[in-house]
């Protein structure tokens, strides 16, 4: 079974649809957690905005770029899929915000060593085949004393049913394309550690990103996303995802680069 990476082409064009599961749910769910955790980190490490280089590795249609951009980052997002890029850009550029965009993978990222301040790279490392060829890339292109941040799926009984299952295998509440997740392809925290520290990067912290309501209420309200009773906008007010110290299904952090 192979994942489908197809999609970020085939859907390209719809990154800001809202109707669209596939990048509503991470534009309204995920994405307000991420970025608010990785702006608290920041600001606790005190890092100064003016002039500082973000990559945004993996972009997609833009959310995180586009948040950087917002707080006064200079920002370069990458991504290998042309459409997605072409959404990026023009959302940008709608939206009068100055981000430069490349198409481009992770496994060979067009830059020099020792050019970015801080790398993102979010919900990507569970889509490659080689996530310790595209952490080394991360590696070469931060700068002594940088900051990686991610995002990622562990790979437990808890992400097989609230990912594969729940948001893409049962017809009644999947949004998600077939195989756009593959479970064997989630990472374990222990086991992106261990990629971090073969490149040099110290892993300062591990969170979790964990929906505030009970298993059954989710459901239902994925139910009703999907069948067209609220829209996902409502459905991610309703789940109000949050950090946590669960682990047991997506998980956030950030290291450093010695």
């Amino acid at each position: 079974m192979k994942i489908n990476n197809e999609i970020y082409n085939e859907r390209g064009d719809r990154w800001w649809d809202s109707a669209c599961g596939e990048f509503a749910s991470i534009r309204f769910i995920v994405n307000p957690v991420r970025f608010g955790y990785f702006m608290k980190i920041l600001h606790m490490n005190n890092i100064n905005y003016e002039g500082m280089t973000v990559l945004d590795v993996g972009c997609g249609g833009g959310f995180l770029s586009e948040e950087f951009a917002k707080a006064g980052f200079s920002v370069t997002g990458i991504d290998p899929s042309e459409k997605s890029i072409e959404t990026a850009r023009r959302h940008a550029q709608q939206n009068g915000l100055v981000i430069t965009y490349a198409e481009g993978s992770g496994e060979s990222l067009p830059f020099s060593d020792r050019a970015f301040d801080i790398v993102a790279c979010c919900d990507v490392l569970e889509h490659v085949d080689d996530p310790g060829k595209v952490m080394s890339e991360i590696s070469r292109v931060l700068k002594p004393g940088g900051v990686f941040l991610y995002d990622t799926i562990n790979r437990t009984f808890m992400s097989w049913i609230a990912v594969i299952k729940s948001a893409q295998a049962w017809s009644s509440t999947g949004f998600c394309t077939d195989n756009s997740h593959l479970w064997r392809m989630f990472i374990k925290p222990r086991e992106l550690y261990a990629l971090m520290a073969k490149c040099t990067i110290r892993n300062r912290e591990t969170r979790g990103l964990s929906k505030s309501v009970g298993n059954i209420s989710c459901l239902l309200d994925m139910r009703r996303s999907v069948k067209g009773k609220i829209s996902f906008e409502e459905l991610g007010r309703r789940l109000k995802f949050r950090e946590s110290d669960d682990l047991s299904v997506s998980y956030m952090g950030y290291g450093t680069k010695d």
